[in-house]
């Protein structure tokens, strides 16, 4: 039995939540997202709850039932509060900035490089060193956190690169005379 499975997701205030088939649309303040539940799983909504049940038995659909309620609670997460990945960089000279819809990024190349920002992500950069990535579809914030990442992951013996405010990068001796 899937612990998480089991929870019901309560659907808020200001929330509207409409599960039609596979299919279930959630409405609030932040915006609209939907989703396509798996066959192995069926949602139901009674009373300001979403109930998520495997439709048999079989290991295939308990593994997709906490998945699909995770998915779920994400969703009525995104339009009520929305999800946010910070960004810091490290190293002399790197920095960013926004123009217009691109994110324009200095990170030791010979080039500059240029990041078009994502319909539905917004990014803020209130220092040159530091990158907020906001939105409410939690699987698009990291998706696109991870391609700025990317760019110029952290290397081990400075410390030089983009990463997650709150990351720990091992750090490696350098060489020895």
């Amino acid at each position: 039995m899937s612990r998480i499975g089991k929870k019901p997701v309560t659907i808020p205030g200001g929330v509207t939540a409409v599960v039609n088939g596979q299919e279930v649309k959630v409405k609030g303040p932040k915006g609209e997202l939907q989703h396509v539940l798996v066959d192995q799983v069926l949602a139901k909504l009674d009373n300001g709850t979403l109930e998520v049940f495997p439709r048999d038995d079989s290991q295939e659909a308990r593994a997709m039932w906490g998945m699909s309620r995770t998915l779920i609670a994400n969703l009525v997460a995104g339009v009520t509060e929305g999800f946010t990945k910070k960004l810091e960089i490290t190293g002399v000279g790197y920095r960013a900035a926004l123009q217009g819809q691109n994110l324009q990024l200095q990170l030791g190349y010979s080039h500059d490089i240029t990041y078009p920002i994502p319909p539905g992500i917004q990014i803020q950069c209130p220092r040159p060193v530091e990158i907020i990535i906001t939105g409410i579809d939690k699987q698009k914030v990291g998706q696109v956190a991870a391609e700025i990442r990317r760019f110029r992951p952290p290397e081990p013996y400075k410390g030089k690169g983009i990463k997650y405010a709150g990351e720990f990068i091992p750090r490696k001796e350098g060489k020895k005379k």
